[in-house]
């Protein structure tokens, strides 16, 4: 059974890409109908819907061969996003747009001619050994795979050399499964230099993110500074030096503007103290991450269930990043879910920290509203992590953030 398994599973193989087959012929209808009618230009709306289609059934495909081939094969897709030009530019100049289509071109008479193969061989190979035990009850004799009518026991030993010579090809299926696998990690992996260019690209948006977060991070805090510490420090300053000209006059009041020079003080130490632990809370030095968060779950007022894993101590921006981006989603849970209860999620691995917030709210989550999700996707980007948020109407809605690090 050991050595019959490769040949299960690739016959098998196979016999699935017949199915992406009859699904490519179908996206390669859908395109040249869709192409056709954009020379008139009535099929342009439904171009990224056709590719979107191209790109699902390639995808099928991908993780069909690299599960074979035991790699996996990536993706190197531009975004179709925005204005329909936008889109139909970004459609035009993708490489990855010409791999499909030839792939969807190539795939369709080659899965089935070789799922044809995967069935016949060993059907075939089984029927001609066969032949030798019921050949003369059938009038006229048996026709085998290669032309041979057998109705003559001399002629029954052809049949079983047939049959085993179709056993043999049998056993080639694995390679033909293989072949497949190989043709469609050809056509379907990112040509060279598409993922370095792409990775680049990523890279520079990326950084001109992590710029632009920093520099509102730096007017947040002059703003704070300057309209709250400055201010009271100001008025400390002039509430003393008025108290110095009243002393020798009224006593009374110089005591009185001092006391309140004192209040203000305090409130402007507070106010500095806001604007430190904004930076990097001081609550992550005493308790750590884990506790740190522990705390903001604590104080949510949605109820909050909290798994923590053992994370450790990690680098100190990454574990600021990971507070504020809690922080965040809790404040949006708070103030936009409409939620009853929520839940944090925080695991760690060698190489990264993923964040999950999850709420039972009724959904509808989108950045373009300004609800704290492009902060919390800048906050990722500026480490070269992923932020994903999925969040039907009606919800729930669940964000996912990986903030990629070292232990």
């Amino acid at each position: 059974m050991t050595r019959l398994a490769p040949l299960w599973t690739a016959a098998r193989y196979l016999l699935v890409g017949a199915g992406t087959a009859a699904a490519a012929v179908f996206a390669l209808i859908a395109v040249v109908f869709v192409g056709v009618l954009s020379l008139v230009g009535v099929g342009l709306p439904a171009v990224p819907e056709a590719l979107r289609l191209v790109r699902r059934v390639a995808g099928v495909e991908r993780r069909r061969a690299g599960a074979l081939l035991g790699e996996p094969i990536p993706e190197a897709y531009r975004v179709l996003d925005g204005p329909l030009p936008r889109q139909l530019a970004t459609a035009a100049t993708d490489p990855a747009t010409r791999r499909d289509i030839a792939w969807l071109a190539l795939h369709f008479p080659a899965g089935l001619l070789l799922a044809a193969l995967a069935v016949g061989l060993p059907t075939a190979a089984v029927n001609q050994v066969l032949i030798p035990a019921y050949w003369w009850l059938v009038p006229g004799g048996v026709g085998t795979s290669f032309g041979l009518v057998v109705d003559a026991w001399w002629k029954t030993p052809i049949a079983v050399v047939f049959g085993v010579v179709l056993g043999v090809l049998t056993l080639r299926l694995p390679w033909l499964a293989g072949l497949q696998a190989r043709m469609a990690r050809w056509l379907l992996a990112p040509a060279p230099g598409v993922r370095l260019s792409d990775r680049v690209a990523e890279l520079t948006a990326s950084r001109a993110g992590a710029l632009e977060a920093h520099g509102a991070e730096l007017r947040r805090i002059e703003r704070d500074l300057h309209d709250g510490a400055q201010a009271r420090i100001a008025a400390v300053v002039m509430q003393l030096g008025i108290a110095d000209q009243l002393r020798s006059r009224d006593p009374d009041g110089a005591f009185e503007l001092v006391r309140k020079a004192q209040d203000t003080a305090v409130d402007a130490l507070a106010e500095l103290r806001d604007v430190v632990r904004s930076i990097y809370p001081p609550v992550l030095s005493d308790r750590g991450l884990d506790g740190a968060i522990a705390a903001l779950a604590a104080r949510c007022p949605v109820p909050c269930a909290l798994e923590v894993a053992p994370i450790g101590r990690r680098p100190a921006a990454i574990e600021a990043a990971a507070y504020f981006i809690v922080a965040e989603a809790l404040t949006n849970v708070t103030k936009h879910s409409a939620a009853t209860r929520a839940a944090v999620r925080v695991e760690a691995t060698d190489r990264a920290l993923v964040i999950v917030v999850r709420d039972d709210g009724r959904g509808g989550a989108d950045a373009a509203r300004g609800t704290g999700i492009v902060g919390i996707q800048r906050r990722a980007d500026a480490f070269d992590g992923r932020a994903e948020v999925s969040s039907p109407p009606g919800g729930p809605t669940v964000l996912r953030v990986e903030l990629p690090c070292a232990s």
